[in-house]
This record gives structure tokens, C-alpha cells and sequence, in this order.
């Protein structure tokens, strides 16, 4: 007896490395797929009427050879992506953007809002890119049906353009080292301080430096300075000209809304994800001021998310902002509520 229970004894240890090495080999393979569940956003678990290797869960934009992959057809291989709202009368603007990215190798998708597709067909980089076309919509319907993150997923960095924006001096290849370089999950490129249109000076280019986080700045209500923890003094970036990196817009495609389309206040809240169209016609037509019923609509959207994500974040007991001088503006609200309603 004393013989075999030293034999078992001295099993023990041999038997304790053995269920080491398969616990660690069960958490390595669990952990591999939760991120590749992360990172192609399609929920595996739900697809168990497929066989495992047989789901293709990331996809992308590149155009592919209907014939012969040996023929002369030149495929574009490229890690990131350009998509523009455009219209036939800002043609001339489009191609000059669309040439700066194609030089630096990027995937390009157009968004038709105008219903005029045929007009482009006579530039040469026309068939290279992905036309989509529907009539009268914006830059944030078309991304949230057409820039699904399991679609862009190959895509290192998503550009969100607006069709007017000048690129004279603009360079994709060395903004991208910057970005890069200085780890900005959401950014845009500064403008120049002579633009048009220029809403926060958070915006405006900074000849001092390479880039920037922050503006010191006071006008009117806005009272920027080093306690300034939030937009549009700290972390903004505006609607126009956002450039995502491929986790930030995971994040941003679930932000957008499905019914409001004219995106207002939502680069208000963009930090949080960083954590991780013929008028003139119209106008004609139906005589109406279309540009004064669009920023009537713009504003109801605006205060119909502001509702939304105010119910989110009641409703989410597990969620704690991260931006400590939201939490005490809320904290003070309720106060002052409080304080009414007794």
C-alpha cells in the first residue's frame, strides 16, 4: 500500500503541469475568439447552423476582376478609405480630393445624393471608385447603411468628407503619419485660419505645432481654458472633415442614429468614442426655403438625440462618464431640480 500511494503521490505534480497547460491553452483559444468576434463584429454563437470555417465575417470596397485573375486588370490593394457626399455641381472640387487620395493608394466611395451618376463617367479614376447613388440623403445616412463596420473592417483609417473642403495644401500620406505617429483615434485636418465658415477655433490651425487637443479661447458663453475637460474647447472635432481610425468608427457607427440624418450634436459626443444635395430646383418648385426647413429639421433632430442620450445614460447604471466635468454639470442640474420641485 505504502508503494502505490507513493506512486500516486508522485503523479501529482505531473498531473497539476498537464491541467496548466490545458487550462492556458483553453484561455488562449477563448481569448482569440472574443477578438475575432471584437473585431469583425459578427456574434458567431448566432451562426451555429454554419460550419465554423466557413463564416466570412469581414468584407471591404476593393473592386474585384469578373475574369481570369492572371489578366491585365489592375487591382487596387489599399488600408484605407475615403467617403464623400457629392453632387455634379461640386465635380471639379471632388476631383481634385479624389486624385489626392488615389496618389496615396486609397479605397474611394461616393455617395450620388443628386441622382446624377452618368455625369462623373467621363473622368479616368471614375471607374476605379464605388458609386452609390440616392436621391436627396446625407453624408450620415449613407455611412450608416453603406459604412457597416464589418464591411470597413480591412480599413485602417476612415476619411468622412465633405465635398467642398480644399486640399492645395493638404497631404493624405503625411497626415496619416501624424495620426499615426501621435495615436488620434478621431482627428481632422486643421483649417487654414482664413477659411470660411469657421464655427469653434478649436478648428483653426496651429502654426506652433503639428497638432493640437486644445483652444484657449472666449467668446460668449464658450469660456475655454486648462479646466476645460470637453468639446468645443478640448477633444472636437467637427462634422465636416472627420477622419476615424477602424475601432473609433466601430464606436461612431453605432452613435449615429438610423432616422437622424442631418447628424447635428453628434460631434459633440464623438470623445466618447475615442475612448477605445439640387436646392435651387427644389426651391423653385415648391417655393419654399428649403435651406430654412432643413436647419428647422437639423435643430429637431439635435434636440431629439440630446433626449435620447440623456435616457441612455439614466437608463445604463453600469455606464460612468469618463469626463469629469459632465459628471458635475449633471450633478448640479439635478440639484437645482431638486431644489425646485421642493
Amino acid at each position: 500500500m505504502q508503494v502505490v500511494c507513493g506512486a500516486k503521490m508522485k503523479q501529482l505534480p505531473f498531473m497539476g503541469f498537464v491541467c496548466t497547460i490545458m487550462l492556458f491553452i483553453i484561455y488562449r483559444t477563448t481569448k482569440y475568439q472574443y477578438q475575432q468576434t471584437e473585431e469583425s463584429g459578427v456574434d458567431t454563437t448566432r451562426l451555429n447552423s454554419l460550419p465554423r470555417g466557413i463564416i466570412e465575417a469581414r468584407s471591404d470596397l476593393e473592386l474585384k476582376p469578373l475574369w481570369n485573375s492572371k489578366s491585365k486588370i489592375s487591382v487596387r490593394s489599399s488600408n484605407n478609405l475615403l467617403a464623400m457626399p457629392v453632387g455634379i455641381k461640386q465635380k471639379q472640387n471632388v476631383c481634385a480630393i479624389v486624385q489626392k487620395f488615389l496618389s496615396e493608394n486609397f479605397t474611394i466611395i461616393l455617395f450620388h445624393y443628386d441622382g446624377n451618376l452618368d455625369g462623373w463617367s467621363d473622368l479616368e479614376w471614375s471607374r476605379e471608385a464605388i458609386h452609390i447613388v440616392a436621391h436627396n440623403q446625407t453624408k450620415w445616412w449613407f455611412a450608416k447603411r453603406f459604412l457597416h463596420p464589418a464591411v470597413v473592417s480591412v480599413y485602417d483609417y476612415i476619411f468622412l468628407w465633405d465635398e467642398d473642403l480644399g486640399v492645395e495644401n493638404f497631404h493624405p500620406g503625411r497626415y496619416l503619419e501624424i495620426v499615426k505617429s501621435s495615436g488620434l483615434e478621431i482627428s481632422q485636418p486643421a483649417l487654414d485660419p482664413n477659411s470660411t465658415g469657421i464655427h469653434h477655433r478649436i478648428t483653426v490651425r496651429n502654426r506652433m505645432k503639428i497638432f493640437h487637443r486644445r483652444v484657449y479661447d472666449a467668446r460668449g458663453s464658450t469660456k475655454c481654458s486648462d479646466d476645460s475637460e470637453g468639446p468645443p474647447c478640448t477633444g472636437f472635432v467637427e462634422g465636416m472633415a472627420p477622419v476615424f481610425s477602424r475601432s473609433a468608427w466601430r464606436c461612431a457607427w453605432h452613435l449615429i442614429q438610423n432616422d437622424l440624418v442631418h447628424g447635428w450634436g453628434m460631434d459633440m459626443k464623438l470623445g466618447y468614442c475615442a475612448q477605445v444635395p439640387n436646392l435651387e430646383q427644389t426651391v423653385k418648385r415648391h417655393k419654399l426655403d428649403v435651406r430654412s426647413e432643413i436647419r428647422r429639421q437639423s435643430t429637431i433632430e439635435l434636440q431629439t438625440f440630446k433626449q435620447r442620450w440623456e435616457r441612455a445614460v439614466k437608463e445604463d447604471g453600469n455606464w460612468v462618464d469618463p469626463f469629469p466635468s459632465t459628471r458635475k454639470r449633471k450633478l448640479k442640474r439635478n440639484s437645482k431640480r431638486s431644489l425646485s420641485k421642493f
